[in-house]
């Protein structure tokens, strides 16, 4: 299985006993939807969904920080998910969160995870089957084997933020990463990390949803003036959107990239961070 599958593929596959379909749907308040609703509505057959805010480290005051190997095994055992399981992650979302979802279950360890090209809107609008409530799920087993190697923490960023060895790369709309418009969450400053490259996500799709690939897809990173031969750390708001980069960075074959995954929640909220607005 690729990481990346389409949704012709997808079809093909639906009911195979070593299948497990994910929705991992994220939105925020201020969207005025209501992602787990939407999911009992209408799924792709078979799809569990899961939760991002959930599957987190509850006791953070950070918003849908890593959870502990524990609580994300326990999760991901009540979703049906398994060791050895063929898992694809699709979602709904302008933050194509589904990135997001792929890149938890690969550093706690699963071996076979994909991406569905184009999400539940290209499904849709193929019109592929749906499905609506909540499917039964028998447990399986998932064993946890965290790789904190695709993980940066505040220190790891503030040491490497303006040094030309590694780049930052920020997955926010120009707008908020220039300090220009504010974050939609109170208390954080405007701007972002020091010598911070800009890419929002949303240029790395297509109009129909789906990924760019090839050199378009490079051309998107080289047009941010990212460097991909050097070490990077994506970033956003609070680590959704950091993953469309990871995972973009991903196709193109590089993986010596790092989620800081208190990204600008974290940066923004601590007064002793540097800061720094306009354009990258």
């Amino acid at each position: 299985m690729d990481d990346l599958v389409s949704t012709s593929w997808l079809e093909k596959e639906l009911g195979a006993p070593d299948l497990r379909i994910v929705d991992a749907t994220f939105l925020l308040p201020g969207d005025g939807r209501d992602a787990r609703a939407e999911y009992e509505a209408a799924h792709i057959p078979g799809a569990v969904f899961l939760d991002i805010d959930e599957v987190a480290d509850l006791d953070s005051p950070l918003p849908h920080m890593l959870p502990s190997e524990a609580r994300f095994a326990s999760r991901m055992q009540s979703l049906g998910l398994r060791d050895g399981a063929r898992i694809v992650v699709y979602d709904n979302s302008p933050y194509h969160s589904a990135a997001r979802g792929w890149w938890m279950l690969k550093i706690f360890g699963a071996h076979y995870v994909a991406i569905l090209d184009g999400g539940l809107q290209k499904w849709t609008a193929e019109g592929r089957a749906l499905e609506s409530g909540r499917p039964q799920v028998r447990h399986g087993h998932f064993t946890p084997l965290f790789d904190g190697r695709k993980v940066a923490d505040k220190a790891h960023v503030a040491a490497i933020a303006g040094a030309d060895a590694s780049q930052i790369v920020d997955a926010r709309g120009a707008g908020r990463f220039s300090g220009e418009q504010p974050e939609p969450r109170p208390g954080l400053a405007a701007g972002h990390i020091p010598g911070a490259r800009n890419l929002p996500q949303g240029r790395l799709f297509n109009p129909d949803h789906s990924w760019k690939d090839g050199e378009a897809l490079r051309a998107a990173f080289g047009e941010a003036g990212v460097d991909l031969d050097k070490p990077m750390v994506t970033t956003c708001g609070s680590g959704i959107t950091a993953a469309a980069l990871l995972f973009g960075a991903h196709l193109l074959g590089k993986d010596d990239v790092r989620l800081y995954d208190g990204s600008w929640a974290e940066w923004g909220a601590d007064s002793e961070t540097p800061k720094a607005t306009g354009p990258a």
